[in-house]
C-alpha cells in the first residue's frame, strides 16, 4: 500500500478458508433507503472459483455420508445460536442492504423464523422419520432416503435471512438431509451473506463437520451459472427469484437431469364472491390493501390478482381499495432492479388494457419506490389475453378483474397459470356456497395452497405447509420449500438395500432402529425394533 488507498474486496468462502476470488469483475450493493451505493466491494467469481467449490463440496459430501445425523443436527442448532447472538449486527446489515424495517420485520419476525427453521431441520435430522425408511422383511429389501450430493442454493432478494442461501429454509433442509451447500449470495445483500457465512464456518468448526460443508460465492457470470447447473458433480439446486433467470438455469439443469427446485412466479389469485362483499365489503377492502401493501408488496405470496363481481358491491369495493392505496405511503423497494421491474410490469399491464384505479403519482426520488398502483380490467378483456394480464407485478401493485357471472369467473380461473396460493372469500350465512362449490375445484387445480377468507401473504413454518405449486409457481408441484420435514425430501435420493448384511446397513434400516424413527415395516408404520 505504497501511498495509495488499497480497495478492500471481500473474500469468498471456498473449501475451508476465506480466500480472494478468482474474479471477473466487482460490484457494490445499494442502500434502497437512500438510493445510493454502499461503500463495500464484492467480487464476481470466475469458473475457477466454481470448480474449486465443486471439488471441495464433493470431498465434503463423501465425508458427510459417514458422519452421524446427530452431528448435523448439532451444527444447525449451534448455527442458530450464533445467529441469535449476532442478531443486532445481522439485522443492521440486512436493513442497510434491503431497506426492510429493523423492527418488527427483521429483528422480531424474520430472524426468529430463520433460527426456528434451522432448529426444526435439526430435530428432523436427529430423529430420522423424514427419510421414510421402508422394510420388506420377507424379501430382505430395505430402502431409505439418503443425501443427494452437493446442493447449489440461489437465495432471493426479499428475505435476507429466512430464505438466504446461507441460512434459510433451503439451506436448513439440504444440510439436514446430509448434503454440503454451495451458496450463491444475493448481490442485493452480500454483507448479510458474508456475516452468515462467517457464523456458519464457526459452527462447523465447533461441531467438527467438514468445513467445506458450507461454501459461498457472491456472484458468478451468466454462462458460469449455466455451466454450474450442468456439472454432474452437483446433486441438486434450489432457486428463488425471477422467472426469466430461474427458467434459464432450470433449462440448463434439465439437460443433464440435475433436480432443480425453483420458485419462479406467482400472482396468487383472490376471488371475492358476491355475498362476502355484501356482508363485509369495506372490511375486505381494508384486508386486501393491508396484505398487498405490506412490505411494499415484496412477497412471493402477495395477492396480485383479485376477481370481483361486476355489480354495485364490486364497484364500491374497487373504489375503497383505490382510496386505501392512494392514502398509504409507498414503501421502499429492495433494489433498483426491483423498482425497474415493477415499473415495467405496470407498463405492460396498462399497455394490455388495464385501467388505473389509483390516482396518486407522488414518488420519493431519494429512495427506491413506486406509487401504490391498483389497476382494473373487465373479465372479457382478461380472457382475450390472459397471458398479458398475468404479468407478475412484484411490489406494491395489483390487478382487479371484474366478472359478469359465475361462469365468467370459472373461465378466468381456468385460464390461470399455476400459483403458490389461491383464496376465496365467501359469505358467512351460506349465500355463496353454491358458487364456492363450483369454483373451488377449478382454483384447487391451479394452486399449491388453497385459502378461505384469509389473505395469502403469511407463510407459516408448519409441517403441513405447502410453499410450492404448479408451474410456473415452482419447478415441480410435488414439493415444498417451507415445512419440515417435507422440504428435506427435495435434497435426497432413494437408496435401496437388497440382501445387504445387517452390519452394513445405515442406522435407519437396522433391525434395532437405534434412532427410534417411524418406519414402514411390512406395510405398518412403527417405531418398534424389527423382531
Amino acid at each position: 500500500m505504497t501511498g495509495e488507498f488499497a480497495l478492500y474486496i471481500a473474500p469468498v468462502l471456498i473449501a475451508d478458508e476465506w480466500r480472494q476470488a478468482a474474479e471477473t469483475g466487482r460490484f457494490q450493493p445499494d442502500n434502497p433507503s437512500t438510493a445510493s451505493p454502499i461503500d463495500r466491494t464484492y467480487p464476481i467469481s470466475s469458473w475457477r472459483d466454481c470448480e474449486a467449490a465443486l471439488e471441495a463440496s464433493c470431498r465434503a459430501a463423501n465425508a458427510l455420508r459417514s458422519i452421524p445425523a446427530e452431528t448435523r443436527a448439532r451444527f444447525l442448532e449451534t448455527f442458530a445460536d450464533a445467529i441469535e447472538a449476532s442478531a443486532d449486527e445481522l439485522c443492521a446489515l440486512a436493513h442497510e442492504e434491503t431497506g426492510l424495517p429493523l423492527a418488527p420485520r427483521l429483528r422480531d419476525v424474520e430472524l426468529p423464523r430463520t433460527t426456528g427453521q434451522l432448529r426444526a431441520a435439526a430435530e428432523a435430522a436427529r430423529e430420522g422419520s423424514w427419510a421414510q425408511a421402508t422394510i420388506d422383511s420377507a424379501a430382505n429389501i430395505r430402502s431409505v432416503r439418503g443425501p443427494i450430493g452437493p446442493v447449489a442454493i440461489f437465495g432471493p432478494n426479499n428475505f435476507p435471512l429466512a430464505f438466504n442461501g446461507l441460512a434459510g429454509g433451503d439451506f436448513a433442509a439440504a444440510i439436514a438431509a446430509g448434503n454440503p451447500v454451495i451458496a450463491k449470495a444475493h448481490t442485493a445483500h452480500p454483507g448479510t451473506c458474508h456475516k452468515l457465512a462467517q457464523l456458519a464456518l464457526q459452527a462447523l468448526n465447533n461441531v467438527g463437520l467438514p468445513l467445506a460443508t458450507v461454501q459461498m460465492l457472491y456472484a458468478i457470470g451468466r454462462e458460469d451459472g449455466y455451466r454450474l447447473m450442468q456439472d454432474r458433480r452437483l446433486g441438486a439446486a434450489a432457486f428463488t427469484g425471477s422467472r426469466h433467470a430461474g427458467l434459464a438455469l432450470k433449462q440448463a439443469a434439465d439437460k443433464v437431469g440435475i433436480p432443480f427446485y425453483a420458485e419462479l412466479s406467482s400472482i396468487n389469485p383472490v376471488v371475492m364472491l358476491p355475498g362476502a362483499l355484501r356482508e363485509r365489503g369495506a372490511e375486505l377492502a381494508q384486508e386486501f390493501a393491508g396484505s398487498c401493501l405490506m412490505g411494499s408488496g415484496q412477497f412471493c405470496t402477495n395477492p396480485g390478482l383479485v376477481i370481483v363481481p361486476s355489480n354495485g358491491e364490486g364497484e364500491r369495493f374497487i373504489a375503497r381499495c383505490g382510496e386505501l392505496f392512494d392514502g398509504a405511503k409507498p414503501g421502499t423497494l429492495l433494489s433498483a432492479g426491483t423498482m425497474h421491474g415493477l415499473q415495467q410490469a405496470i407498463t405492460q399491464l396498462t399497455a394490455a388494457g388495464a385501467i388505473p384505479v389509483t390516482t396518486s403519482t407522488a414518488v420519493d426520488e431519494s429512495r427506491f419506490c413506486v406509487p401504490n398502483t391498483l389497476l382494473r380490467v373487465p373479465g372479457e378483456s382478461f380472457l382475450r389475453d390472459p397471458a398479458a394480464f398475468q404479468t407478475e407485478a412484484f411490489g406494491n401493485a395489483a390487478l382487479l378483474v371484474t366478472s359478469e357471472s359465475t361462469e365468467q369467473t370459472m373461465a378466468i380461473l381456468r385460464s390461470l397459470e399455476g400459483n403458490l396460493t389461491g383464496c376465496m372469500y365467501s359469505s358467512v350465512n351460506g349465500d355463496d356456497d353454491a358458487d364456492y362449490d363450483l369454483l373451488a375445484p377449478v382454483l384447487r387445480e391451479k394452486v399449491g395452497r388453497l385459502l378461505n377468507d384469509k389473505m395469502p401473504t403469511g407463510v407459516a413454518v408448519s409441517p403441513a405447509m405447502n410453499h410450492g405449486g404448479p408451474f410456473p409457481a415452482s419447478g415441480h408441484p410435488g414439493f415444498t420449500a417451507v415445512g419440515v420435514p417435507a422440504s428435506l425430501i427435495r435434497f435426497s435420493k432413494l437408496d435401496c438395500y437388497d440382501n445387504v448384511r445387517p452390519q452394513r446397513l445405515p442406522p435407519l434400516l437396522q433391525d434395532a432402529n437405534p434412532l427410534g424413527a417411524w418406519r414402514s415395516v411390512d406395510g405398518n408404520w412403527t417405531r418398534a425394533p424389527l423382531g
